[in-house]
């Protein structure tokens, strides 16, 4: 009953029997070496250290049967819990230690980063089968020394130690870390050639590492060849075909997945999210909800960001309400995302609200709300917070000063502006990008400084595209530059030729300057072309 309750993984029960049994004078099992052997491993699952060293206090003083099975249970035993001191003296007790024994030791100096200690144990043995290696390896993994680990694997082909699939998992780990890609190739054909490729584990390990090093076609070429699979590769592959844009295929796997699991729904919902299918991520958000299914902040997070593409104000307070009750709306993953959505929605009020509410601000919580603020047009509030957000010493971003100087150029703020422009990349080490390049572009041209916006494109690192020369044209219009907004209409339309705003601006300043031919001839090629002319907007609607 003991060994029953231990082997099903009721380690609470198999130690209370125990505890029962060992209370009646006439029970013999008490004393029993199997029967202490495996409440000792139901021990070494619960992390009980005490009853632990009751139970080997027990066994010295009984005088019980000290055999390898007792011994490599009490090593595992004190390893697993942290006693290494304890752990090599019982070791040291076995003439000739077996594999678990030694392969449980080098786990327990792995955990505790004692890999010296660790590496020392295996070239003493005389017994170094691939079960103690792996562990070696994977130690080296988990303590994130994967030169180490590739080293441990090189020496154990040199030695001809038979390689398994958790070896190959192992190794894969470390080379994607490392960038030894040209080792993951090799490893692949030598899985092939001795049919690991036939173990889920080393199938899945090659996967993800062809996956992690950015090789998604080898990635997805190699699961059509697969003849194993289990819901972990499966789960996987939906990331992997989503971070490819093969959107349908991860919807495949997800249809067809025998067994999904927590993970297989909540990657399905960022998938989708992500690959700009909303609706489709809010009904499989819906169906958890009717299943019961928990969420984690990342599909929390996925399913705000669909409300957000679907303007769904109703939707998103649900997952709120969802992300409250699951104790995760403190999240920054889930805050960012609920900051994002009412932003959007135009209720930026109750995006700052969550912002406020947020316990740990991270940068990208910080760069949510003050993007918010710049795309519903709040210049003052995004300086304001800028101001907060350096007071709080968090480091700005890219991101930041795009909002800073859509900020500028909503409010006109041109020498706040070029300051911000210069300082990114002066100050924070941030070379600005097109987008920074365009507010600056939007905010010279907006004023009336068309050639102070003229001379940063032609000293930009990259060409000027239409948006930017749009930018300039309306500039040109607004402050009666006819001759300049002449040549950038121009330019707009070789760059964009469906342009409509290009084309009516165009029409318009040469019918400012008296040429109606010219202007008719404009208009007849927007017939011609069938290009219609867009609704008005002012400025100080962008």
């Amino acid at each position: 009953m003991i060994h029953g309750y231990a082997k099903t993984g009721r380690s609470v029960e198999a130690v209370k029997l125990f505890g029962t049994l060992s209370r009646d004078p006439y029970e013999r099992s008490s004393t029993d070496s199997f029967v202490l052997a495996t409440v000792i491993r139901a021990c070494t699952d619960l992390g009980a250290i005490d009853c632990g060293k009751q139970l080997h206090a027990r066994i010295l003083i009984n005088s019980v049967e000290f055999d390898t099975v007792m011994a490599s249970s009490l090593t595992n035993f004190y390893a697993k819990c942290g006693d290494l001191d304890s752990a090599n003296l019982v070791l040291n007790t076995m003439g000739d230690p077996d594999d678990f024994s030694l392969s449980a030791m080098v786990a327990g100096y792995a955990s505790h980063g004692r890999m010296e200690e660790a590496q020392r144990l295996l070239q003493k043995t005389s017994n170094q089968s691939t079960v103690v290696w792996n562990s070696l390896i994977s130690g080296y993994v988990a303590n994130g020394v994967d030169n180490e680990a590739v080293k441990c694997f090189n020496q154990m082909r040199t030695r001809e130690i038979r390689l398994d699939s958790s070896t190959i998992a192992s190794i894969l780990s470390s080379c994607s870390t490392v960038g030894n890609y040209n080792l993951g190739t090799q490893i692949h054909a030598y899985a092939s050639k001795a049919g690991l490729m036939a173990e889920v584990v080393a199938a899945s390990a090659l996967v993800d590492a062809y996956s992690k090093s950015g090789n998604a076609y080898k990635a997805c070429k190699l699961f059509t060849e697969l003849k194993v699979f289990d819901t972990v590769l499966l789960n996987s592959m939906i990331t992997i075909y989503s971070n490819c844009g093969r959107i349908e295929d991860a919807k495949h796997i997800f249809k067809t997945m025998p067994f999904k699991s927590l993970i297989s729904w909540n990657s399905m919902i960022v998938a989708l999210s992500k690959n700009g299918c909303p609706m489709e991520a809010l009904n499989i958000f819906l169906e958890m909800n009717k299943l019961g299914l928990r969420m984690d902040e990342f599909s929390l997070a996925s399913v705000v960001i669909a409300c957000a593409d679907v303007s769904s104000i109703e939707l998103g307070e649900q997952v709120f309400a969802r992300a409250t009750s699951s104790g995760l709306d403190s999240n920054p993953a889930v805050s960012t995302s609920l900051v994002d959505f009412y932003c959007k929605c135009g209720f930026v009020e109750s995006g700052r609200k969550i912002f406020d509410a947020t316990l740990k601000l991270d940068s990208v919580c910080w760069n949510s709300m003050l993007m918010g603020y710049a795309t519903n047009g709040q210049g003052t509030e995004v300086l304001s917070l800028f101001n907060a957000m350096r007071d709080n010493c968090v480091a700005p971003s890219g991101i930041t000063f795009t909002a800073i100087l859509s900020a500028c150029d909503h409010c006109g703020l041109v020498e706040e502006g070029w300051k911000w422009f210069h300082e990114m990349r002066h100050r924070y080490n941030i070379d600005p990008g097109i987008e920074h390049y365009s507010c600056m572009i939007d905010l010279l041209a907006r004023v009336g400084r068309i050639e102070e916006a003229m001379k940063l494109i032609d000293h930009m690192p990259f060409k000027a595209d239409a948006c930017m020369w749009s930018s300039v044209l309306r500039g040109c219009v607004a402050h009666g530059d006819n001759d300049l907004g002449e040549k950038v209409a121009e330019r707009i339309i070789e760059l964009d030729p469906g342009n409509a705003s290009a084309y009516t601006q165009l029409s318009g300043i040469f019918a400012t300057s008296g040429d109606w031919a010219s202007s008719a001839v404009i208009r007849d090629m927007m017939k011609e072309n069938q290009i219609r002319k867009l609704p008005g907007y002012s400025w100080g609607d962008r």
